[in-house]
């Protein structure tokens, strides 16, 4: 069977190591939810909401990291 689309966003080794410590736990537990469940919409669901969830952490790290808007703007 393919694998599911989003799981590619959970990859976190490319990552520096502040952000990797914050993915990682999210990564494992998408891994966890496609093996143990069955493929249909409800757990599309919850990857997707897990997905978000692991984005909010991301950004909650970097709250307030002066770098971050300075690599963006350039």
């Amino acid at each position: 069977m393919e694998p599911d689309h989003i799981m590619q966003f959970f990859t976190y080794e490319h990552l520096p190591p502040h952000l990797r410590e914050v993915s990682e736990p999210f990564a494992k537990m998408a891994d966890g939810i496609v093996a143990s469940l069955p493929r249909n919409p409800e757990r599309t669901v919850a990857l997707r909401k897990l997905l978000e969830s692991k984005d909010a952490a991301v950004r909650a790290r970097l709250a307030g990291d002066p770098n971050v808007g300075a690599k963006v703007a350039g």
